[in-house]
């Protein structure tokens, strides 16, 4: 999941102990700086956090599973919240600055942040991107799938999915203690690229661990915002390109929560949370288990 700027100036201003206006926004996050930093973790916090991603990774494979068509995405966050709480853990997502949800499910030019609902059915052909995170014994695990519901869907649409999921794993073969993000940003934006699609500029991936959205920033692209950090053993990250297949811009709905895709186009994501090893990284949230 990513985190709107405005959301956190506003939690910002309430601290301060002013009252803040909503604004909408289109443009992404940036992690608010932390007293103590970009976070090492300990082998004792990486150990819970594996059992938090796998949470998360048990609760998306079994969504990937059970998405069909005449379901609703308020059924897929009803058995997330469900089954997270079952298995010991909260849900990161829900009552986290006011989402009212388990999961986030964005549907076809949905690009982020889409809010479940009993009245929404997922169609068969649907482009349908689940988001949701687990918070167990004070750790987050964060993770994001792209699923295409029914034997329908278009080849373009099985080609974004496929493109951003490959970008995804193209991104996290640069991971290692010594490289660098711009590493990550460009391994990522050449092969979305080279398919001709778009990374989305306005959101990022970020780290992960005791709070759902720490330091760093995890950019997709090249950008002079992005500093040459290099990584470091024990980083926890949760890595997540969004591609367009149209324009790269978005704009955010009057729920102050959900943003589409301008031009109308499909969108596709996936997220793992990682863990940076000396010789590469290990993903938290496989869901090959």
């Amino acid at each position: 999941m990513n985190l709107f700027a405005d959301l956190l100036a506003a939690t910002q201003k309430e601290q301060q102990g002013h009252t803040a206006e909503p604004v909408v926004t289109q443009t992404g996050p940036r992690i608010q700086k932390s007293r103590r930093g970009v976070e090492v973790k300990s082998a004792r916090e990486i150990e819970t956090m594996r059992r938090s991603s796998r949470i998360v990774a048990t609760v998306l494979r079994e969504i990937m599973e059970m998405a069909a068509p005449g379901m609703t995405t308020g059924d897929l966050d009803a058995h997330a919240e469900k089954r997270i709480r079952e298995m010991g853990a909260v849900p990161s997502f829900k009552g986290y600055h006011g989402f009212p949800a388990s999961i986030c499910a964005s549907i076809n030019n949905e690009v982020v942040h889409g809010i479940p609902s009993n009245k929404r059915l997922i169609k068969a052909g649907d482009l349908v991107k689940i988001d949701t995170g687990a918070y167990f014994d004070g750790y987050h695990g964060d993770s994001c799938v792209s699923i295409l519901v029914g034997d329908q869907a278009p080849d373009h649409a099985k080609s974004l999915a496929k493109v951003a999921q490959e970008s995804l794993m193209k991104g996290l073969a640069t991971v290692k203690a010594g490289s660098t993000l711009l590493d990550l940003a460009g391994a990522v934006q050449d092969h979305v690229e080279a398919h001709g699609f778009a990374v989305v500029e306005d959101y990022t991936g970020h780290g992960v661990g005791r709070n759902l959205h720490e330091e760093p920033s995890v950019f997709n692209y090249r950008t002079r915002d992005l500093p040459n950090m290099k990584l470091r053993a024990g980083m926890t990250l949760a890595v997540e390109p969004i591609l367009n297949a149209g324009s790269k811009s978005c704009r955010t709905l009057k729920d102050r929560w959900t943003v589409v895709t301008v031009d109308g186009s499909l969108s596709a994501q996936w997220e793992h949370t990682i863990a940076v090893t000396s010789d590469g990284c290990e993903i938290l949230t496989d869901r090959d288990f």
